[in-house]
C-alpha cells in the first residue's frame, strides 16, 4: 500500500478520501484554496497546504502548485477525486513522469474517453450499443444539418470535448438546430478549448443508467452494478439509486457485459463509469459516455456491495488484490443518494451563504458524506454541492422511507438548500412507482 497520498481536490470528495486513507494508515494531504481554508477536509487531513486564490484555475487546476505541494510535502501518490483535473489527461502524465503514483486510470484510457466522438467510434468496434450519430465533428453548420437530416430529429447537439451535463442541446428542428450548433461551439470553445460538435439522436423519453467498474491491478475488469441517474436538471444528476428499479435480470446482465467489454477496450484501470441511456419503450440502451474517474453517485455502489471504493482504487494503484472476490460478488439491498446543494429548491439557482446551522441526520441505513459545517460558508467560486446525504434498506421501500425521515431531520441554515425539493420528490407517485424517467423534474415543476 502507498504510504501517503495527495488529494487535489477540496470539499465532501476531499474529506471522503482523508477519512479512507487515514483508516488504512496513509498519510493524508490536503491542498486548499485560500477560500478553502476553514473547512473541514482541510482540518482533518494530516498535512494541508494552500495552493492558490479562490479562483480554480489558479488553484485547484494549477499543475505546477499541486505538483511543488507533492514535493514538498513527500507524497507518494496523487488521487484526484472527481472534476478539477480528475479527467485531465495531460496532468495524469506528469504525475507519472514526476515519480508519483497517479490513483486514477492511465492517461490514454482518459485521452481516449476525454473525446466523446472517439469514444462513440471506439465503443461501437468494441460491440457497445451506442446511439446513431456523427462518427467525426461536425465541421461547420452545414455539416451538422446534413447530420441531423440523416439521423433524424430531434438531435441532441453536444460538446465532443464535454462532460459532467455540460456543452449540450436539444435541436427539434433545422431552426432550432442552427442556434444550438452556435452555441454549443461557442461554449465548448470557452469551457474546454475544443469547439468539436457531434450530433447524435434525442431521445425525449429515456433513462439514464450507469454501471460502476473497476480495472484490476492483475488486468480484469469487474462491473460492479448499475444506478439510475435519472433524476436530472439542466441534465445534472439529483438523486441517483441501485439497483434501477428499471432493470431486470437480463437487462442487468447485458448491461454489465456491455460495460466490462467497453472497460477493456481501452484497458482500464482502477475506477471508471460507463453511463448509457436507456430507451424503456425499446428496452434498448445506448453508451453515452466514460468518466474515467470516482463518481459523486459512488457511495450507493459501497453500500449495496459493502465495498469503500476508495480503498479499492488505492489497492489498484498500489499494486494490490482487491478486497473482494471477484468471481463473488452479491450485491443487497437498495441504497438512494440525494445530493444536497446550496441551490433554489425551485428553479436550482445556487445560493451561498454562510452556514449558521448544520444538523445532520443519523439512523439505521443513514450516512452523509459533508464537505461543510456549521460556521462554514458555501462560496460562489465551486460547485453547490454542500452534502450527499445517502440511505440504504432491505428494499426500495424501505430505503424510501429511510430518505424521507433522513430529509427532514437533515438541518441547513444560512445558504439556500434544496432539502425541500427532495421531500417533495419522495413523496411524488412517479418517483415512489420506478417508472419514471429524465423528465421527472419537470414533471414536479
Amino acid at each position: 500500500m502507498i504510504e501517503s497520498l495527495l488529494v487535489a481536490n477540496r470539499g465532501e470528495i476531499a474529506r471522503r478520501i482523508i477519512r479512507t486513507a487515514k483508516r488504512l494508515g496513509v498519510r493524508a494531504i490536503a491542498v486548499h484554496s485560500e477560500a478553502d481554508a476553514d473547512l473541514p477536509f482541510v482540518a482533518e487531513a494530516d498535512e494541508a497546504v494552500c495552493v492558490g486564490p479562490a479562483n480554480p484555475a489558479q488553484s485547484y487546476r494549477n499543475v505546477e502548485a499541486i505538483l511543488d505541494a507533492a514535493r514538498s510535502t513527500g507524497a507518494q501518490a496523487i488521487h484526484p477525486g472527481y472534476g478539477f483535473l480528475s479527467e485531465n489527461a495531460g496532468f495524469a502524465r506528469t504525475v507519472e513522469s514526476s515519480g508519483l503514483v497517479w490513483v486514477g486510470p492511465g492517461a490514454d484510457a482518459i485521452a481516449a474517453m476525454g473525446d466523446k466522438i472517439n469514444a462513440r467510434n471506439l465503443m461501437a468496434a468494441a460491440g457497445v450499443p451506442v446511439a446513431p450519430g456523427t462518427t467525426e465533428p461536425a465541421a461547420d453548420l452545414a455539416a451538422a444539418v446534413a447530420a441531423a437530416a440523416e439521423i433524424g430529429y430531434p438531435v441532441m447537439v453536444k460538446a465532443a470535448a464535454g462532460g459532467g451535463g455540460m456543452g449540450m442541446g436539444v435541436a427539434t428542428d433545422e431552426t432550432a438546430l442552427r442556434t444550438e450548433y452556435d452555441k454549443v461551439r461557442s461554449f465548448a470553445e470557452r469551457m474546454f478549448g475544443d469547439g468539436s460538435v457531434l450530433i447524435e439522436r434525442y431521445f425525449p423519453r429515456v433513462r439514464h443508467v450507469e454501471v460502476q467498474i473497476l480495472g484490476l491491478a492483475d488486468g480484469r475488469v469487474v462491473a460492479l452494478g448499475e444506478r439510475e441517474c435519472s433524476v436530472q436538471r439542466r441534465n445534472q444528476k439529483l438523486v441517483e439509486e441501485s439497483p434501477s428499479p428499471a432493470v431486470g435480470p437480463e437487462l442487468r446482465e447485458r448491461f454489465l457485459a456491455a460495460a466490462v467489454r467497453a472497460g477493456e477496450a481501452v484497458g482500464y484501470r482502477n475506477a471508471g463509469t460507463v453511463e448509457c441511456l436507456f430507451d424503456p419503450g425499446t428496452n434498448e440502451f445506448f453508451f453515452l459516455e466514460m468518466n474515467t474517474r470516482l463518481q459523486v453517485e459512488h457511495p450507493v455502489t459501497e453500500l449495496v456491495y459493502g465495498l469503500d471504493l476508495v480503498e479499492e482504487q488505492l489497492r489498484v494503484a498500489s499494486g494490490l488484490a482487491p478486497t473482494f472476490d471477484p468471481d463473488a460478488l452479491t450485491p443487497r439491498g437498495h441504497a438512494i443518494e440525494l445530493r444536497v446543494n446550496a441551490e433554489d429548491p425551485k428553479r436550482f439557482l445556487p445560493g451561498p451563504g454562510v452556514i449558521s446551522v448544520w444538523t445532520e441526520p443519523v439512523g439505521e441505513g443513514v450516512r452523509v458524506d459533508s464537505g461543510y459545517a456549521a460556521g462554514n460558508t458555501v462560496t460562489p467560486f465551486y460547485d453547490s454541492l454542500m452534502a450527499k446525504l445517502i440511505v440504504s434498506g432491505a428494499d426500495r421501500a424501505e430505503a424510501i422511507e429511510r430518505a424521507k425521515v433522513a430529509v427532514a431531520g437533515f438541518e441547513i441554515a444560512g445558504p439556500k438548500c434544496n432539502l425541500p425539493f427532495f421531500a417533495e420528490l419522495l413523496e411524488h407517485p412517479e418517483f415512489l412507482s420506478g417508472d419514471y424517467d429524465t423528465r421527472i423534474v419537470t414533471h414536479l415543476r
